[in-house]
């Protein structure tokens, strides 16, 4: 018997994301549901491209962000937390 994994809502993935991101989840399902999930949901898959070159800025020690995508990033979470994101 084959079992298929559970597909996750953009909220489940929005409350995981930076988690996922940083590589600090350890459960591999999960792990891999996150994953597919990115690939196949263009808004949370543009929210996690966002976040990674936040990230290398912030490592790269740049200066300035480029505030039109900190803000979108920023109201992307404002919705998610507030359930205005399609939720699939």
């Amino acid at each position: 018997m084959i079992r298929r994994r559970r597909t996750l809502s953009c909220r489940e993935v929005g409350r995981a994301l930076q988690e996922f991101l940083d590589e600090e989840i350890t459960d591999t399902q999960r792990a891999a549901q996150l994953r597919e999930h990115l690939e196949a949901c263009r808004d949370c898959g543009l929210e996690a491209d966002t976040y990674r070159r936040l990230l290398a800025a912030l490592h790269q020690q740049a200066p300035t962000i480029d505030s039109p995508e900190l803000q979108r990033l920023r109201d992307f979470g404002s919705r998610l937390a507030a359930g205005e994101v399609n939720a699939d």
